[in-house]
Protein backbone atom coordinates (compact mmCIF):
# COMPACT_ATOMS: atom_id res chain seq x y z
CA UNK A 1 0.00 0.00 0.00
CA UNK A 2 1.23 3.49 -0.80
CA UNK A 3 2.57 5.45 2.14
CA UNK A 4 0.47 8.48 1.18
CA UNK A 5 -3.21 8.24 2.14
CA UNK A 6 -5.82 8.15 -0.60
CA UNK A 7 -7.31 11.66 -0.97
CA UNK A 8 -10.94 12.20 -0.02
CA UNK A 9 -13.53 14.77 -1.01
CA UNK A 10 -16.86 15.71 0.50
CA UNK A 11 -20.09 15.34 -1.46
CA UNK A 12 -22.47 16.76 1.10
CA UNK A 13 -22.70 19.92 3.14
CA UNK A 14 -22.79 20.51 6.85
CA UNK A 15 -26.21 20.01 8.48
CA UNK A 16 -25.55 23.32 10.22
CA UNK A 17 -24.90 25.23 6.99
CA UNK A 18 -26.58 28.60 7.12
CA UNK A 19 -26.72 28.65 10.90
CA UNK A 20 -24.72 31.26 12.81
CA UNK A 21 -21.10 30.39 13.50
CA UNK A 22 -19.91 29.72 17.02
CA UNK A 23 -18.22 32.59 18.75
CA UNK A 24 -14.48 32.53 19.22
CA UNK A 25 -14.85 32.13 22.97
CA UNK A 26 -16.90 28.95 22.65
CA UNK A 27 -15.06 27.45 19.69
CA UNK A 28 -11.70 27.82 21.39
CA UNK A 29 -12.67 25.21 23.98
CA UNK A 30 -13.86 22.68 21.41
CA UNK A 31 -11.48 19.96 20.28
CA UNK A 32 -11.05 19.45 16.52
CA UNK A 33 -13.00 16.44 15.28
CA UNK A 34 -9.86 14.70 14.10
CA UNK A 35 -8.59 14.51 17.68
CA UNK A 36 -11.70 13.06 19.29
CA UNK A 37 -10.73 9.35 19.10
CA UNK A 38 -7.58 10.13 21.05
CA UNK A 39 -9.47 11.28 24.14
CA UNK A 40 -9.33 7.84 25.75
CA UNK A 41 -7.16 5.65 23.54
CA UNK A 42 -4.77 7.78 21.54
CA UNK A 43 -2.94 5.63 18.97
CA UNK A 44 0.64 6.23 17.92
CA UNK A 45 0.89 6.30 14.14
CA UNK A 46 4.66 6.52 13.65
CA UNK A 47 6.39 4.21 16.12
CA UNK A 48 4.50 2.06 18.57
CA UNK A 49 7.66 1.80 20.62
CA UNK A 50 11.36 2.33 20.28
CA UNK A 51 14.02 -0.01 21.58
CA UNK A 52 15.35 2.76 23.82
CA UNK A 53 11.97 3.21 25.57
CA UNK A 54 12.20 0.45 28.16
CA UNK A 55 9.01 1.33 30.08
CA UNK A 56 6.82 1.38 26.96
CA UNK A 57 8.42 -1.76 25.58
CA UNK A 58 7.73 -3.69 28.78
CA UNK A 59 4.01 -2.96 28.46
CA UNK A 60 3.97 -5.02 25.27
CA UNK A 61 6.26 -7.89 26.31
CA UNK A 62 4.66 -11.30 26.83
CA UNK A 63 6.20 -14.13 28.92
CA UNK A 64 7.93 -15.50 25.80
CA UNK A 65 9.64 -12.21 24.92
CA UNK A 66 7.31 -11.46 22.03
CA UNK A 67 4.62 -8.83 21.52
CA UNK A 68 1.30 -9.16 23.34
CA UNK A 69 -1.04 -9.59 20.38
CA UNK A 70 -4.11 -8.66 22.41
CA UNK A 71 -2.65 -5.27 23.30
CA UNK A 72 -1.66 -4.75 19.67
CA UNK A 73 -5.28 -5.39 18.63
CA UNK A 74 -6.33 -2.47 20.83
CA UNK A 75 -3.90 -0.17 19.04
CA UNK A 76 -5.10 -1.32 15.62
CA UNK A 77 -8.73 -0.62 16.46
CA UNK A 78 -7.83 2.77 17.93
CA UNK A 79 -5.91 3.81 14.83
CA UNK A 80 -8.70 2.57 12.54
CA UNK A 81 -11.16 4.64 14.56
CA UNK A 82 -8.99 7.74 14.22
CA UNK A 83 -8.71 7.28 10.46
CA UNK A 84 -12.48 6.80 10.07
CA UNK A 85 -13.25 9.98 12.04
CA UNK A 86 -10.71 12.01 10.08
CA UNK A 87 -12.18 10.69 6.84
CA UNK A 88 -15.69 11.78 7.84
CA UNK A 89 -14.78 15.17 9.33
CA UNK A 90 -14.48 18.55 7.68
CA UNK A 91 -12.91 21.84 8.69
CA UNK A 92 -16.15 23.21 10.11
CA UNK A 93 -16.22 22.60 13.87
CA UNK A 94 -19.99 23.22 13.95
CA UNK A 95 -20.72 20.16 11.81
CA UNK A 96 -22.50 17.51 13.82
CA UNK A 97 -20.10 14.53 13.99
CA UNK A 98 -21.23 11.09 12.88
CA UNK A 99 -21.53 8.09 15.16
CA UNK A 100 -18.85 5.73 13.83
CA UNK A 101 -18.76 2.15 15.08
CA UNK A 102 -16.68 -0.91 14.25
CA UNK A 103 -18.89 -3.30 12.27
CA UNK A 104 -16.42 -6.12 11.69
CA UNK A 105 -12.79 -7.06 11.25
CA UNK A 106 -11.82 -9.13 8.24
CA UNK A 107 -9.11 -11.72 8.30
CA UNK A 108 -6.00 -10.52 10.15
CA UNK A 109 -2.93 -12.64 9.41
CA UNK A 110 0.36 -12.61 11.30
CA UNK A 111 2.99 -13.01 8.58
CA UNK A 112 5.99 -13.27 10.89
CA UNK A 113 6.69 -13.17 14.64
CA UNK A 114 6.83 -9.63 16.03
CA UNK A 115 9.82 -8.94 18.24
CA UNK A 116 9.39 -6.74 21.28
CA UNK A 117 12.97 -5.48 21.01
CA UNK A 118 12.69 -3.92 17.53
CA UNK A 119 10.96 -0.66 16.61
CA UNK A 120 7.42 -1.14 15.33
CA UNK A 121 5.21 1.03 13.13
CA UNK A 122 1.48 0.94 12.42
CA UNK A 123 0.11 2.75 9.37
CA UNK A 124 -3.26 2.75 7.69
CA UNK A 125 -5.56 4.42 5.20
CA UNK A 126 -9.11 4.23 3.88
CA UNK A 127 -9.14 1.88 0.89
CA UNK A 128 -12.87 1.81 0.08
CA UNK A 129 -16.13 3.49 1.07
CA UNK A 130 -19.76 2.62 0.49
CA UNK A 131 -22.70 4.86 1.19
CA UNK A 132 -22.33 4.60 4.96
CA UNK A 133 -19.45 2.15 5.42
CA UNK A 134 -15.69 2.60 5.42
CA UNK A 135 -12.98 -0.02 4.96
CA UNK A 136 -9.57 0.72 6.44
CA UNK A 137 -6.44 -1.29 5.77
CA UNK A 138 -3.76 -1.30 8.46
CA UNK A 139 -0.19 -2.55 8.20
CA UNK A 140 2.11 -3.39 11.09
CA UNK A 141 5.69 -3.17 9.89
CA UNK A 142 8.93 -4.03 11.62
CA UNK A 143 12.42 -3.63 10.14
CA UNK A 144 14.10 -6.85 9.13
CA UNK A 145 17.07 -7.77 11.29
CA UNK A 146 20.38 -9.36 10.44
CA UNK A 147 21.03 -7.31 7.31
CA UNK A 148 23.26 -4.31 6.75
CA UNK A 149 20.44 -2.34 5.16
CA UNK A 150 17.31 -3.19 7.10
CA UNK A 151 14.10 -2.49 5.19
CA UNK A 152 10.59 -2.32 6.57
CA UNK A 153 8.63 -5.51 6.14
CA UNK A 154 4.96 -6.13 6.85
CA UNK A 155 4.40 -8.32 9.90
CA UNK A 156 0.60 -8.09 10.04
CA UNK A 157 -2.20 -6.76 7.82
CA UNK A 158 -5.73 -6.04 8.99
CA UNK A 159 -8.93 -4.71 7.42
CA UNK A 160 -11.46 -2.92 9.62
CA UNK A 161 -14.97 -1.99 8.51
CA UNK A 162 -16.71 0.96 10.17
CA UNK A 163 -20.28 2.11 9.65
CA UNK A 164 -21.63 5.63 10.12
CA UNK A 165 -24.85 6.49 11.93
CA UNK A 166 -26.59 9.81 12.49
CA UNK A 167 -26.25 10.87 16.11
CA UNK A 168 -29.90 11.94 16.44
CA UNK A 169 -31.80 9.40 14.34
CA UNK A 170 -29.46 6.41 14.59
CA UNK A 171 -30.00 5.75 10.88
CA UNK A 172 -27.26 5.10 8.32
CA UNK A 173 -25.47 8.31 7.34
CA UNK A 174 -23.49 9.14 4.22
CA UNK A 175 -19.73 9.36 4.48
CA UNK A 176 -17.18 11.27 2.42
CA UNK A 177 -16.39 9.65 -0.89
CA UNK A 178 -13.02 8.28 -1.95
CA UNK A 179 -10.95 9.31 -4.97
CA UNK A 180 -8.22 6.72 -5.64
CA UNK A 181 -5.50 8.18 -7.84
CA UNK A 182 -2.51 5.84 -8.14
CA UNK A 183 -2.66 2.42 -9.74
CA UNK A 184 -2.06 0.77 -6.36
CA UNK A 185 -4.92 2.72 -4.79
CA UNK A 186 -7.27 1.78 -7.63
CA UNK A 187 -6.39 -1.91 -7.26
CA UNK A 188 -7.04 -1.77 -3.51
CA UNK A 189 -10.37 -0.04 -4.11
CA UNK A 190 -11.46 -2.57 -6.73
CA UNK A 191 -10.46 -5.51 -4.52
CA UNK A 192 -12.41 -4.09 -1.57
CA UNK A 193 -15.42 -3.37 -3.79
CA UNK A 194 -15.43 -6.95 -5.06
CA UNK A 195 -15.13 -8.37 -1.57
CA UNK A 196 -17.96 -6.14 -0.33
CA UNK A 197 -20.29 -7.46 -3.05
CA UNK A 198 -19.30 -11.05 -2.34
CA UNK A 199 -19.83 -10.52 1.38
CA UNK A 200 -23.35 -9.22 0.80
CA UNK A 201 -24.08 -12.12 -1.54
CA UNK A 202 -22.82 -14.59 1.05
CA UNK A 203 -25.01 -13.11 3.79
CA UNK A 204 -28.05 -13.25 1.51
CA UNK A 205 -27.39 -16.83 0.42
CA UNK A 206 -26.05 -18.10 3.75
CA UNK A 207 -28.87 -20.58 4.25
CA UNK A 208 -28.40 -22.03 0.76
CA UNK A 209 -24.65 -22.31 1.32
CA UNK A 210 -25.18 -24.41 4.43
CA UNK A 211 -27.57 -26.77 2.66
CA UNK A 212 -25.77 -27.16 -0.67
CA UNK A 213 -22.05 -26.71 -0.08
CA UNK A 214 -21.98 -28.44 3.28
CA UNK A 215 -23.49 -31.60 1.89
CA UNK A 216 -26.71 -31.32 3.89
CA UNK A 217 -27.58 -33.74 6.72
CA UNK A 218 -24.92 -36.31 5.76
CA UNK A 219 -22.11 -34.01 6.82
CA UNK A 220 -23.75 -33.32 10.16
CA UNK A 221 -24.27 -37.02 10.73
CA UNK A 222 -20.62 -37.77 10.03
CA UNK A 223 -19.56 -35.21 12.62
CA UNK A 224 -22.10 -36.41 15.18
CA UNK A 225 -21.33 -40.13 14.83
CA UNK A 226 -18.17 -40.02 16.93
CA UNK A 227 -19.72 -37.65 19.43
CA UNK A 228 -22.53 -40.12 20.10
CA UNK A 229 -19.96 -42.76 21.02
CA UNK A 230 -18.51 -40.38 23.63
CA UNK A 231 -21.99 -39.86 25.06
CA UNK A 232 -23.30 -43.44 24.86
CA UNK A 233 -20.13 -45.57 25.15
CA UNK A 234 -17.41 -43.35 26.64
CA UNK A 235 -15.13 -46.30 27.43
CA UNK A 236 -14.93 -47.11 23.72
CA UNK A 237 -14.44 -43.54 22.48
CA UNK A 238 -11.36 -42.60 20.48
CA UNK A 239 -8.72 -41.28 22.90
CA UNK A 240 -7.36 -39.13 20.10
CA UNK A 241 -10.58 -37.08 20.13
CA UNK A 242 -12.35 -34.83 22.62
CA UNK A 243 -15.86 -33.42 22.92
CA UNK A 244 -16.26 -29.76 22.06
CA UNK A 245 -17.91 -29.04 25.41
CA UNK A 246 -14.80 -30.27 27.22
CA UNK A 247 -12.64 -27.54 25.64
CA UNK A 248 -14.68 -24.64 27.02
CA UNK A 249 -13.42 -21.79 29.18
CA UNK A 250 -15.21 -18.69 30.42
CA UNK A 251 -14.57 -15.40 32.19
CA UNK A 252 -16.66 -12.41 33.18
CA UNK A 253 -16.21 -8.72 33.90
CA UNK A 254 -18.05 -5.49 34.59
CA UNK A 255 -17.33 -2.87 31.91
CA UNK A 256 -15.71 0.20 33.47
CA UNK A 257 -15.80 3.88 32.38
CA UNK A 258 -12.05 3.81 31.67
CA UNK A 259 -12.73 1.37 28.81
CA UNK A 260 -15.17 3.61 26.92
CA UNK A 261 -14.66 5.32 23.58
CA UNK A 262 -15.64 8.84 22.51
CA UNK A 263 -19.27 7.77 22.10
CA UNK A 264 -19.49 6.48 25.68
CA UNK A 265 -19.56 2.84 24.56
CA UNK A 266 -16.98 0.19 25.38
CA UNK A 267 -13.96 0.44 23.10
CA UNK A 268 -13.95 -2.34 20.48
CA UNK A 269 -10.21 -2.84 20.83
CA UNK A 270 -10.66 -3.62 24.52
CA UNK A 271 -13.18 -6.35 23.67
CA UNK A 272 -10.80 -7.82 21.09
CA UNK A 273 -7.98 -7.77 23.64
CA UNK A 274 -9.99 -9.64 26.26
CA UNK A 275 -11.30 -12.13 23.70
CA UNK A 276 -7.78 -12.86 22.48
CA UNK A 277 -6.49 -13.49 26.00
CA UNK A 278 -9.25 -16.04 26.61
CA UNK A 279 -8.73 -17.66 23.19
CA UNK A 280 -5.00 -17.99 23.89
CA UNK A 281 -5.72 -19.61 27.27
CA UNK A 282 -8.20 -21.97 25.63
CA UNK A 283 -5.67 -23.08 23.02
CA UNK A 284 -3.00 -23.42 25.73
CA UNK A 285 -5.05 -25.72 27.96
CA UNK A 286 -6.27 -27.70 24.94
CA UNK A 287 -2.86 -28.31 23.38
CA UNK A 288 -0.92 -28.75 26.61
CA UNK A 289 1.86 -26.57 25.24
CA UNK A 290 2.37 -22.92 24.39
CA UNK A 291 0.28 -21.91 21.36
CA UNK A 292 1.49 -19.57 18.67
CA UNK A 293 -0.94 -17.03 17.23
CA UNK A 294 -1.53 -17.16 13.47
CA UNK A 295 -4.59 -15.10 12.60
CA UNK A 296 -7.86 -13.50 13.57
CA UNK A 297 -10.28 -15.16 11.18
CA UNK A 298 -13.18 -12.78 11.66
CA UNK A 299 -14.76 -10.51 14.27
CA UNK A 300 -18.44 -9.52 14.34
CA UNK A 301 -19.67 -6.55 16.37
CA UNK A 302 -23.37 -7.38 16.65
CA UNK A 303 -24.47 -4.89 19.28
CA UNK A 304 -22.84 -2.14 21.35
CA UNK A 305 -21.53 -2.77 24.85
CA UNK A 306 -22.17 -0.04 27.41
CA UNK A 307 -20.39 1.08 30.56
CA UNK A 308 -21.66 -0.97 33.50
CA UNK A 309 -22.65 -3.98 31.38
CA UNK A 310 -21.97 -7.43 32.81
CA UNK A 311 -19.96 -9.06 30.02
CA UNK A 312 -19.32 -12.80 29.77
CA UNK A 313 -16.78 -14.32 27.38
CA UNK A 314 -17.27 -17.99 26.50
CA UNK A 315 -14.70 -19.87 24.43
CA UNK A 316 -14.20 -23.30 22.94
CA UNK A 317 -12.09 -25.09 20.35
CA UNK A 318 -14.40 -25.49 17.35
CA UNK A 319 -12.19 -27.74 15.27
CA UNK A 320 -8.59 -28.65 14.54
CA UNK A 321 -6.65 -29.27 11.34
CA UNK A 322 -4.02 -31.98 11.75
CA UNK A 323 -2.90 -32.68 8.19
CA UNK A 324 0.41 -30.91 8.82
CA UNK A 325 1.76 -32.62 11.93
CA UNK A 326 4.52 -30.01 12.30
CA UNK A 327 2.03 -27.14 12.36
CA UNK A 328 -1.45 -28.31 13.41
CA UNK A 329 -4.13 -25.62 13.50
CA UNK A 330 -6.40 -24.91 16.47
CA UNK A 331 -9.52 -22.88 15.65
CA UNK A 332 -10.99 -21.13 18.68
CA UNK A 333 -14.35 -19.38 18.97
CA UNK A 334 -15.03 -16.70 21.59
CA UNK A 335 -18.57 -15.38 22.06
CA UNK A 336 -19.24 -12.30 24.20
CA UNK A 337 -22.60 -12.03 25.96
CA UNK A 338 -24.09 -8.93 27.57
CA UNK A 339 -25.98 -10.25 30.59
CA UNK A 340 -28.60 -8.24 32.50
CA UNK A 341 -29.48 -10.14 35.69
CA UNK A 342 -32.14 -7.61 36.73
CA UNK A 343 -34.02 -8.28 33.48
CA UNK A 344 -33.08 -11.97 33.29
CA UNK A 345 -31.79 -11.44 29.75
CA UNK A 346 -28.61 -12.12 27.81
CA UNK A 347 -27.60 -11.08 24.28
CA UNK A 348 -24.64 -11.91 22.07
CA UNK A 349 -22.61 -8.77 21.44
CA UNK A 350 -19.56 -10.14 19.64
CA UNK A 351 -18.20 -13.24 17.94
CA UNK A 352 -14.46 -13.73 17.58
CA UNK A 353 -12.59 -16.45 15.71
CA UNK A 354 -8.87 -17.07 16.19
CA UNK A 355 -6.40 -19.59 14.77
CA UNK A 356 -3.37 -20.86 16.69
CA UNK A 357 -0.71 -23.47 16.15
CA UNK A 358 2.04 -24.99 18.29
CA UNK A 359 5.70 -24.57 17.57
CA UNK A 360 7.87 -27.56 16.65
CA UNK A 361 10.21 -26.86 19.57
CA UNK A 362 7.23 -26.93 21.96
CA UNK A 363 6.11 -30.27 20.52
CA UNK A 364 9.63 -31.65 20.88
CA UNK A 365 9.61 -30.84 24.60
CA UNK A 366 6.31 -32.74 24.92
CA UNK A 367 7.55 -35.85 23.10
CA UNK A 368 5.65 -34.98 19.94
CA UNK A 369 2.26 -34.86 21.68
CA UNK A 370 -0.54 -34.88 19.09
CA UNK A 371 -3.34 -32.36 18.90
CA UNK A 372 -6.73 -33.97 19.43
CA UNK A 373 -9.67 -33.94 17.07
CA UNK A 374 -12.72 -32.03 18.35
CA UNK A 375 -16.12 -33.67 17.89
CA UNK A 376 -19.63 -32.30 18.58
CA UNK A 377 -22.12 -33.88 20.95
CA UNK A 378 -25.20 -32.03 19.64
CA UNK A 379 -26.59 -30.93 16.29
CA UNK A 380 -26.13 -27.30 17.31
CA UNK A 381 -22.42 -27.86 17.89
CA UNK A 382 -22.12 -29.71 14.57
CA UNK A 383 -23.82 -26.82 12.77
CA UNK A 384 -21.42 -24.28 14.31
CA UNK A 385 -18.41 -26.36 13.27
CA UNK A 386 -19.63 -26.77 9.69
CA UNK A 387 -20.51 -23.09 9.31
CA UNK A 388 -17.11 -22.01 10.61
CA UNK A 389 -15.22 -24.43 8.38
CA UNK A 390 -17.01 -23.09 5.31
CA UNK A 391 -16.59 -19.48 6.41
CA UNK A 392 -12.85 -20.02 6.88
CA UNK A 393 -12.60 -21.61 3.42
CA UNK A 394 -14.46 -18.67 1.89
CA UNK A 395 -12.26 -16.14 3.67
CA UNK A 396 -9.13 -17.98 2.53
CA UNK A 397 -10.24 -17.59 -1.09
CA UNK A 398 -11.03 -13.90 -0.56
CA UNK A 399 -7.70 -13.34 1.17
CA UNK A 400 -5.80 -14.84 -1.76
CA UNK A 401 -7.74 -12.64 -4.20
CA UNK A 402 -6.99 -9.53 -2.12
CA UNK A 403 -3.27 -10.34 -1.99
CA UNK A 404 -3.18 -10.94 -5.76
CA UNK A 405 -4.33 -7.35 -6.23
Amino acid sequence: MESNPIPIFSTFTSPFEGSPKMSDSSSSTRKPLSLWPGMYHSPVTNALWETSDYILREQYRDPWNEVRIGKLLEDLDALAGTISVKHCSDEDSTTRPLLLVTASVDRMVLKKPISVDVDLQISGAVTWVGRSSIEIQLNVTQPATGTAEATDSVALTANFIFVARDYKTGKAAQVNRLAPETESEKLLYEAAETQYKLRKMKIRDDHKVIEIENGGPNRFEALLAEGRIFCDMPALADRDSILLKDTRLENSLICQPQQRNIHGRIFGGFLMHRAFELAFSTAYTFAGMMPSFLEVDHVDFLRPVDVGDFLRFKSCVLYTERENSDQPLINVEVVAHVTRPEFRSTEVSNRFYFTFTVRPEAKAKNNGQRIRKVVPATEEEARRIVERMDADSWQSVMHVKRISH
